[in-house]
C-alpha cells in the first residue's frame, strides 16, 4: 500500500487547463483513467486525508505508485482521449461494462455489386446498413422471412451465390419468390440494388407510404379481374403489417432515439438501451458491471454513452439520447456526439408525455435486469456456500450462519413506525418466515429504540416457545419446506399474534438464527445486543450493515470490518438488508395509505368491502349517506335494517373530517365527497 504523499506532484506542477489523467501502480501498469475540466482541482480531490476519501477512491490511490497527465484544448478532447486510453490500457479501477453476449444485427451489405440481407455479430464495418440490435437472432430470421416476399433480397453467402451463378439454377428460395435471383440474371444489379434500398426504407421507418401504394395496387388489379395478383399483393401487405407488429408503435411522432436507463446499488450497476427508430423499438441491449469506482448516475450515463457511441459507425448514433441524468459536463457530451454523428445530437431527460412514460418501461427492465443478475448469482450452491464462509471468517463465527435474520426500521418523518424480519437459509430467502413488526413502545422517530423493541420481542417470542415445547435439540426444524403461510410476502403474519392450534399444537415463532443482522452502524447493533443480553442470550451473534460505507459493525469494537468490495460475503449480507429495507417500506407504505384511505363506515361491524362501495354508489357520497334515512339505506340491495342502523349510528358519531397532510410534501390531502381521499 502506496503512501499518496510519497508520489504527489506539487500543485504548481499541475496545468489548471482541460485535460487526461493517468494512475500507474508501481510496475508502471495503468490502474485509472480520469478527465478533468481543470487539472488541478481534479488531482488535489485524490490527495486529501485518506479518512475522508471513498473507500474504492481510497483503494485507487493507495494501490498508486505515480500520476501524470497530458493537457488538451477542449473538454471534448478529453472526452475523446479518455475513451481512447480506457481502451488501450483496461484499467482495473475504472467502470467497464462487461455486455452479457454479442447482440445480433439485420445488415444490408450496400458495399456489394448484389447487397445482401444477413444477420450480423461484432464489430461494424463500413459500407454496411445496420438495423438493430435485437435481442435474439431468431427474431431478426422472422422479420427477414415475411419481408422477403415483398422485397426478394439476396439473403445466401458468396459461395452459394458463386456456385448458383456457374450452374445456372438459383437456390430454393429463388424459385419459391423469396429471392428475385440475381445469381441468374433475373434481375440486373440496378433492379436489384432497388429492392435492397426499399428494404432498407422500409427498416427505417417508412413504412405508410409503402402499403398505401401496395393496397392501391391491389385495389386496382381486383378492379381489372386480375384476381391472382390482386390476391398476391394482399398477401404481401399482410406479410409487411406483421413484420410491422413484431416492433410496436411507441412513439407516434416517428422519433429517432435511443433511451438509456440505470439500475444500481452500492456494488453494482445494470444499463438498458431501447433503440427507437421511427416510433418504433428496433432493438435492445444491456450491460452490468461492478462499481470499481467512486461514480453516481450521471458518471455511469456518461460510460455508457461511450461504450455505445465509441466505435460504432456515424449513422448509428440517433438524433435524441434520452437518459435518467445528464453528465457532468453535458454540453461536451453532446458535441462528442455530434461529432460521431455529424450532426446536431439532443441529450436530455425526458420530462413528459410518452417518452417519459417509455423511459419508466427501460427503467424496469434495468431493474429486472439488474435483479436477474443478482438472482443468478445466489443461485450457485458453490457461490453461497462460499459467501456463508466469508461472512463466518469475517465475523469470527464457529461454524457458517446457514440461517440469517436481518431487522430494519421503516417510517416517514416518524409516523407510521413499522419493523420487518427477513430470513435467509442457506443463502437463500424463505418468505414464508418474513415477519413485520408495529413499534408499539413509543411514539415518534428512534431507530435505536425502535430495534431495541424489535428485537426484544421477537426472541422473548423465542424463549416462549422454547419453554412451552422444550429444548430445541427436543424439536428439531422440520426437513421439508416450511408452509407458506401467504402467497404475498408482504400480508405475513405479525409475530405478536397468537400461536394458533391449527393442527393441535402451537405454531413456534420459527427457529433460531445464527446470525442477527441489523440495517444500521454502532448504535443499532449495540441496541441489538442489549436487547439479546436482557433476555440471557448468548450464543447468537449479531452485526450490523451500515449502507453509507457498506461497512459491517460488531458490538463492542471501536472499528468496523471492511469486507473486500468483491466479497461474496458482502454480497450476501448486502442482499439481506436490501431485502429487508424493500420488506419494511412495502408495510409502511402499505399502513400509511389505508390510515390516509380510513372512512367512518369502517367502524360499522360486518359491513364489507362490497357493501361499502353499494352505498357509495347508491348515495353518491358519504355526506349524502349521512343525511339519509334508515328506511333509505335499507333500499340498498344487500343491507338489512340492522345494518342500516349500524351505519346510521356509525355516520352520526363520526367526528368531522380533519384535513390530513401528506407529512413528505406538506400538501393538505382533501377527501372527496366518496369518503376516499384524494
Amino acid at each position: 500500500m502506496a503512501d499518496p504523499s510519497s508520489y504527489r506532484p506539487k500543485p504548481g506542477q499541475i496545468p489548471d487547463s482541460p485535460g487526461v489523467y493517468k494512475f500507474r501502480d508501481e510496475r508502471r501498469r495503468v490502474i485509472y483513467v480520469g478527465k478533468a475540466k481543470n487539472l488541478r482541482q481534479r488531482l488535489a480531490n485524490y490527495f486529501q486525508d485518506l479518512a475522508a476519501l471513498h473507500p474504492r477512491t481510497r483503494t485507487m490511490v493507495t494501490t498508486a505508485a505515480s500520476v501524470e497527465w497530458t493537457v488538451v484544448s477542449t473538454e471534448v478532447e478529453a472526452l475523446q482521449l479518455e475513451y481512447s486510453w480506457i481502451k488501450e490500457f483496461d484499467p482495473r479501477f475504472n467502470v467497464k461494462y462487461r455486455d452479457d453476449k454479442s447482440y445480433p444485427y439485420l445488415a444490408v451489405t450496400l458495399d456489394e455489386e448484389f447487397p445482401r440481407v444477413q444477420v450480423m455479430r461484432g464489430a461494424k464495418k463500413k459500407g454496411v446498413r445496420y438495423f438493430g440490435p435485437y435481442g435474439h437472432a431468431w427474431a431478426i430470421r422472422e422479420t427477414v422471412d415475411l419481408m422477403l416476399r415483398v422485397f426478394p433480397v439476396r439473403t445466401c453467402s458468396a459461395g452459394v451465390f458463386r456456385n448458383a451463378a456457374r450452374t445456372g439454377r438459383p437456390c430454393l428460395l429463388g424459385y419459391i419468390g423469396k429471392c428475385s435471383a440475381p445469381c441468374v440474371g433475373r434481375v440486373t444489379p440496378e433492379e436489384h440494388r432497388e429492392l435492397a434500398d426499399d428494404f432498407c426504407d422500409f427498416m427505417a421507418g417508412r413504412t405508410g407510404t409503402y402499403i398505401r401504394r401496395l393496397e392501391k395496387d391491389m385495389m386496382a388489379a381486383a378492379e381489372e379481374m386480375e384476381y391472382e395478383r390482386a390476391a398476391r399483393l394482399r398477401d404481401d401487405v399482410e406479410a409487411l403489417k406483421r413484420a410491422m407488429e413484431k416492433s410496436a408503435v411507441v412513439l407516434a411522432d416517428a422519433t429517432d432515439a435511443d433511451l438509456i436507463a440505470v439500475a444500481e446499488d452500492e456494488l453494482e450497476a445494470a444499463v438498458q438501451i431501447f433503440h427507437v427508430r421511427g416510433g418504433r423499438v428496433r432493438g435492445q441491449r444491456g450491460w452490468v458491471t461492478d462499481k470499481v469506482e467512486n461514480v453516481d448516475t450521471s458518471g455511469l450515463v456518461e460510460h455508457a454513452l461511450q461504450q455505445l457511441y465509441g466505435e460504432e459507425a456515424g449513422d448509428a448514433v440517433p438524433k435524441e439520447v434520452l437518459v435518467p441524468a445528464l453528465p457532468e459536463d453535458p454540453d461536451a457530451v453532446s458535441q462528442w456526439l455530434a461529432g460521431r454523428r455529424g450532426s446536431q445530437v439532443s441529450l436530455r431527460i425526458p420530462q413528459r408525455g410518452d417518452k417519459k412514460d417509455l423511459m419508466a418501461t427501460v427503467q424496469r427492465n434495468a431493474q429486472q435486469a439488474l435483479g436477474l443478475h443478482k438472482t443468478k448469482r445466489a443461485s450457485d450452491l458453490t457461490t453461497r456456500s462460499r459467501a456463508l464462509e466469508e461472512v463466518a471468517e469475517a465475523l469470527g463465527l464457529d461454524t457458517a450462519p446457514l440461517r440469517i435474520e436481518c431487522f430494519d426500521i421503516s417510517h416517514l418523518q416518524g409516523d407510521d413506525v413499522v419493523a420487518s424480519m427477513v430470513v435467509f437459509e442457506d443463502g437463500l430467502a424463505r418468505k414464508s418466515e418474513y415477519r413485520r413488526f408495529q413499534i408499539k413502545g413509543f411514539e415518534g422517530q428512534d431507530d435505536v429504540r425502535s430495534m431495541h423493541e424489535v428485537i426484544g420481542r421477537r426472541f422473548k417470542r423465542y424463549l416462549q416457545d422454547k419453554e412451552r415445547t422444550g429444548e430445541w435439540e427436543e424439536a428439531p426444524a422440520p426437513t421439508g419446506p416450511a408452509p407458506d403461510t401467504t402467497s404475498d410476502p408482504d400480508t405475513a403474519p405479525d409475530p405478536d399474534a397468537e400461536p394458533r392450534e391449527d393442527d393441535g399444537r402451537p405454531k413456534r415463532f420459527a427457529y433460531p438464527p445464527q446470525l442477527v443482522v441489523v440495517d444500521g452502524g454502532q448504535p443499532q447493533v449495540a441496541a441489538a445486543k442489549r436487547a439479546l443480553d436482557e433476555l440471557g442470550i448468548d450464543d447468537i451473534a449479531v452485526c450490523g450493515l451500515a449502507k453509507r460505507l457498506e461497512e459491517v459493525w460488531l458490538p463492542d469494537d471501536d472499528d468496523p470490518v471492511v469486507l473486500p468490495r468483491s466479497s461474496e460475503g458482502l454480497y450476501l449480507l448486502q442482499r439481506v438488508r436490501d431485502e429487508a429495507h424493500r420488506f419494511a417500506i412495502t408495510y409502511q407504505r402499505a399502513k400509511r395509505a389505508k390510515r390516509i384511505r380510513s372512512s367512518p363506515l369502517d367502524a360499522v361491524v360486518g359491513l364489507g368491502e362490497t357493501r361499502k362501495q353499494a352505498l357509495i354508489k347508491h348515495f353518491g357520497s358519504v355526506k349524502k349517506l349521512k343525511q339519509a334515512t334508515i328506511d333509505e339505506i335499507c333500499e340498498v340491495p344487500g343491507i338489512g335494517s340492522r345494518t342500516a342502523e349500524s351505519v346510521a349510528v356509525a355516520l352520526a358519531s363520526a367526528a368531522p373530517a380533519t384535513p390530513a397532510v401528506n407529512t413528505a410534501t406538506g400538501e393538505i390531502i382533501e377527501e372527496d365527497d366518496g369518503g376516499s381521499t384524494t
